[in-house]
């Protein structure tokens, strides 16, 4: 088993290729999110303690709050932010940066993947995240993508994953 055996990391869609975008009062959103919470607290039963997340837009985000919640029910659990560069959320609305920020003041660890921004950061902070990782909890639609490309990498990787569709 690669990474740390009780090590589960996510992947997923930002708001552009949600069916409902930035809405997130939106009901698809609202089962989305707790779809998500179930895969996380599924994933605490099955011995995962340590989750990392890449913090990007959408599904990421909703992500590390799912973990926070978690964490504030459960006690016993980390959240690792893997960030790609520092700049990652530079040109992002005003709203999805200070919420970024929230969350990471609330990560136990942050993990700087790369010093500055490079066209293949993003690729190597997900790669980063499936070496350390035992499981995967991706939000995927079949699309291609970041997304698409940590699920191969993983399944080259033999890193198991669960595959959550964004409107079932």
């Amino acid at each position: 088993m690669r990474g740390r055996p009780y090590t589960c990391c996510f992947t997923g869609h930002r708001p552009e290729k949600l069916p409902w975008g930035d809405d997130e009062t939106d009901g698809r959103c609202a089962a989305l999110k707790k779809k998500l919470q179930d895969a996380v607290e599924a994933a605490y039963d099955e011995g995962m303690r340590h989750f990392i997340c890449g913090m990007a837009r959408g599904c990421d985000l909703y992500f590390a709050e799912a973990v926070l919640s978690l964490r504030e029910a459960r006690g016993d659990v980390s959240l690792e932010a893997a960030v790609p560069c520092p700049s990652q959320a530079n040109s992002w609305p005003r709203a999805d940066q200070v919420r970024r920020r929230r969350i990471l003041a609330a990560c136990d660890l942050e993990t700087l993947v790369q010093d500055h921004y490079s066209p293949g950061c993003m690729s190597r902070r997900n790669r980063y995240m499936v070496d350390h990782s035992a499981m995967v909890i991706a939000v995927y639609d079949g699309a291609p993508g970041g997304t698409r490309q940590t699920l191969e990498y993983a399944i080259r990787q033999s890193v198991p994953f669960v595959d959550i569709r964004p409107e079932e």
